[in-house]
Order: structure tokens, then sequence, then C-alpha cells
């Protein structure tokens, strides 16, 4: 088998993501951690992505590929197993637009992290209006996105069910009532109850540390 490697940093979502979906089929692989990813990329970052100089970069037969949903696709198509997508076509579409709607949609719905005062206040309301969009059209009565079985869409928004608890409580904040969000919070629930789920999970103490040192760089860029 070609090697497989992951390159990334321990509290992006976005390389869980990547995680997730290598757990679940079973994918032996090298995860290589980038040290600092904000303020000293690493050489092979650099070399193995050029254009974004992000993580996650996954590298399989020593060709990188980069973005993590772009990532998710490729070992779908490579390794089959344990599929992510359904084998229905119109479901497969389906599946493909919640993931899209996530990628346009995540910057709002974690604004509120990134902003102090009305203007956060206005943040949390346009979180939550995403959300419920998200829970009436896209979740709507089904355990997952996909029905019974966690795929590509479930991914996508994975890092609400594992670290959005994490963001209220570092922005000071709270975007998910039960009372209020009944659908996703039994999604969230059923997400983090899949073994490569809790395995995979950073430590939360470092992960509260780490987003409300990012709050205070956002806060202190927006102050500029």
């Amino acid at each position: 088998m070609e090697e497989v490697k992951l390159l990334g940093s321990w509290p992006s979502p976005f390389v869980h993501r990547v995680i997730w979906a290598l757990k679940l089929k079973g994918i032996k692989y090298e995860y290589v951690e980038e040290e600092d990813v904000l303020y000293n990329k690493s050489e092979m970052l650099l070399k193995y992505n050029p254009v974004h100089k992000k993580v996650p970069v996954f590298i399989h037969g020593g060709k990188p590929i980069a973005e993590s949903i772009v990532i998710l696709e490729y070992i779908e198509e490579t390794w089959p197993q344990n599929p992510l997508l359904p084998d229905d076509p119109h479901e497969r579409a389906e599946a493909r637009f919640w993931t899209k709607f996530e990628e346009d949609k995540i910057q709002k719905i974690f604004g509120f992290l990134m902003t102090a005062g009305e203007k956060q206040v206005a943040a949390t309301k346009e979180a939550q209006e995403v959300l419920r969009i998200v829970e009436e059209h896209g979740l709507g009565e089904k355990k997952f996105f996909g029905g019974n079985n966690m795929g590509l869409a479930d991914i996508a928004f994975g890092w609400i069910a594992t670290s959005m608890e994490i963001l209220e409580q570092a922005a000071g904040v709270k975007v998910l009532e039960a009372n209020t969000f009944p659908r996703l919070k039994a999604w969230i629930q059923n997400f983090n109850e899949i073994p490569v789920i809790k395995e995979s999970l950073p430590d939360r103490n470092a992960l509260l540390t780490y987003y409300k040192a990012r709050r205070v760089v956002f806060l202190s860029a927006a102050a500029s």
C-alpha cells in the first residue's frame, strides 16, 4: 500500500474531519503535527501546500491534496469501504449540498467568537439563524444527515458536535440551547457517541485555552 500521511494541527476542526474519515474507513496513516501553523510554517507544509499554506494536507503516494472537503472526497473515491456517501444519486447530491452549505456558512456560525458587545449579539443571532436552517432542512427527523449512518455532511458539521460548547464557553455566549435546537442536540449526542470520534477528540481544557487565545487575537485585530 502506498504511503498515507496527514499534515495537521491538533486544534484544527478541518484536520479532525480527515482523521475521522480515515479512522471510519480503517486506513492506516502517519500523522505529522505542524507545531506552529499560524506563525512558523514548516518547510514540508510550504512544499506540499504552496498555494494556501494551511493544514490539513493529505499525502498519498507522495502526491499532496489540500482542502479538507476535497480530501474527504478523494478518500471516499480511493477507499470505498465504509462509504461516506450513499449509493443513490439524489441522496449523494443532498449530502454534497449540505457539505457545501457548511463550507459557505462556517464563518457565520462561529462569528460570535470573533466579536464582542452588540456585534457579538448580532453574530450569535446570525449563527442561530443558520443553525435553524440546518436543523429543519438538513437534519429533519433523521439521526444523521443521511439517515441512520454518519456520512460526509456529518463529518463536515462535526466540529459543531465536538467544539461548539467549548467555543461558547470561550466567547461567553450560548448559541445552542437544548429547548431551542432539540434535533441538533440529539445529533450532537449521536455523533459524539461514535467510537472513532470519542478516541480522536483533543483535550477539552487545552482547546478552551486555545480558543480563548484566538478570541483575544480576533478582538485585538478588530480594534486596531
